[in-house]
């Protein structure tokens, strides 16, 4: 009878791996490899399915993908976190250069349109010699060029400064899409996905909170000093912990250097392709896929509403109503910080979880990309409701006694930011793969330029129109831009992508 249950179990096992193989490309792998993947992950039932080498970031220990991917969703979270730092400092830096508060604002409004274009510098870079020499070479520059601004005697040289440390610390604002695709399997695509963009949100809010006590308690240039010591130690740790995760084996399959070599110490090219010129600028064709297009814009319209104009905002209208200080005028983001980390469960794991349900339910095959967009319109929904109150309660408050209900509304309104954002980028990379990187650059690019344009209408909208009034037009241009959008992309989406060409470059 002992025996019997024994053969009985060995039989079990012996069926699960045949369903997982009958189940999985790697059923056509040889098997050498098949019994690679089997000892490395312990099923077959991989997606995409890694080389048979331990290079392969996909090869790589859970401690491992995960140590990187911090690192590089802190160094994303450093580019809105540089460009937010002076926000609670505006009249500090106003005094001390001579010059009014609007353009003072001008160094924030610099950074955020760099942060946009200039990855379009660094992504085809990168695809030639690595992400890691790319991260490497961003937080020097971006070390050195913080120092210049602390040091800087006039505005001129100071937005000079301010400009160049944009340009550096933009890499991985982008290309965080790339490594994530790079490191985790599709199953858990989202769920780390939203790592780096919750990053890349708090950066917004995070920095004026931070900073708030700064401009209070010490002078402000020290702003400055500090962002360029965080850059030096991200770069020791980026030298001992940031392996790199753009993989290109050798012939056959074959590993082409060994793994610590391949990792820690290649400074070459590693992708001889021809580097051509219109590869700077190709991620901006990416205006013609719908698949791309329409999220890129939803979610712009959403970041801007959900995240720029509750911070960036904050100082004109909450700062000078409630006479508040530095230190005060920074504690006003928490709301934004506690509704952005809210969101990411129901944007992340839980968008995860919704897929995976799917595919139990149309028994163990794959969902549409376009089943996860379910979860975007209760993002889409929380904005609104947020930027109304935020934008109502403004207005409704009394002069000189602060009121916490505005602050409610920007927690509300960044609970659906976060959730709108995690599920549109992880539907783009799903809908086009292969090019996780272009997808990255193109929708930092549509969010950065469209978050650097609204504060030059903002308060001419808030004085023809009136704060109160205004939460209309910014219900109206969500619901038409972000949420109809995104509905026709849930019903025509899968044709659009069957339809399109392959890409040739």
């Amino acid at each position: 009878m002992e025996k019997t249950k024994e053969g009985r179990m060995e039989d079990l096992s012996n069926q699960k791996v045949i369903d997982e193989e009958a189940a999985s490309p790697a059923l056509e792998l040889a098997s050498r490899h098949r019994e690679y993947l089997l000892q490395r992950h312990g099923t077959l039932d991989l997606d995409p399915v890694p080389a048979m080498d331990d290079a392969d970031p996909y090869n790589w220990p859970t401690w491992k993908k995960n140590m990187n991917l911090i690192l590089v969703a802190f160094h994303a979270m450093m580019g809105t976190f540089t460009a937010a730092s002076i926000i609670p400092a505006y009249s500090d830096i106003a005094a001390d250069l001579g010059i009014s508060m609007t353009t003072t604002a001008y160094l924030t409004s610099l950074q955020i349109a760099i942060l946009g274009g200039a990855p379009l510098f660094w992504k085809p870079l990168s695809n030639r010699y690595g992400r890691r020499p790319i991260f490497l070479i961003s937080l020097i520059g971006s070390l050195v060029c913080n120092i210049g601004c602390a040091k800087s005697p006039s505005y001129g040289s100071m937005a000079a400064c301010r400009a160049l440390v944009a340009f550096f610390i933009s890499p991985a604002g982008s290309l965080g899409s790339a490594v994530v695709t790079e490191c985790f399997f599709k199953r858990d695509r989202a769920r780390y996905m939203g790592v780096w963009t919750l990053l890349v949100t708090l950066g917004v809010p995070l920095s004026p909170f931070v900073f708030g006590f700064v401009a209070q308690r010490v002078n402000y240039r020290w702003i400055y000093w500090i962002l360029a010591i965080v850059n030096g130690v991200q770069f020791l740790l980026y030298t001992f912990l940031g392996p790199e995760t753009r993989y290109i084996g050798g012939p056959d399959g074959e590993p082409a250097l060994s793994g610590f070599r391949q990792e820690y110490l290649s400074f070459r090219r590693i992708d001889p392709t021809p580097l051509k010129p219109y590869e700077f600028i190709r991620p901006l064709t990416f205006v013609t896929r719908p698949t791309v297009i329409i999220p890129a814009a939803a979610y712009a319209m959403v970041f801007l509403f959900g995240s720029v104009i509750c911070t960036v905002e904050i100082p004109q209208l909450l700062q000078v109503k409630f006479d508040l200080n530095a230190q005060q005028l920074g504690l006003q983001f928490l709301g934004v910080i506690i509704g952005s980390v809210l969101g990411e469960q129901l944007g992340g794991p839980l968008s995860d979880t919704w897929m995976r349900w799917r595919a139990r339910r149309q028994n163990g095959q794959s969902p549409a990309p376009e089943f996860r967009l379910w979860l975007s319109y209760i993002g889409f929904l929380l904005t609104i409701a947020g930027t109304v109150v935020f934008l109502v309660q403004t207005e409704r408050s009394p002069a000189g006694k602060w009121n916490v209900t505005p602050i409610v509304g920007v927690a509300i309104s960044g609970f659906g930011n976060q959730v709108v954002t995690t599920v549109l980028i992880t539907y783009a990379v799903d809908s086009n793969p292969g090019e996780p990187a272009t997808v990255g650059v193109f929708i930092t690019f549509v969010r950065q330029m469209w978050g650097f344009i609204g504060p030059f209408w903002f308060p001419s909208m808030f004085d023809n129109v009136g704060v109160a009034d205004s939460a209309g037009v910014a219900a109206a241009l969500l619901v038409g831009v972000s949420l109809f959008p995104t509905i026709i992309l849930q019903y025509c989406g899968s044709d659009w992508r069957r339809n399109r060409k392959p890409s040739t470059t």
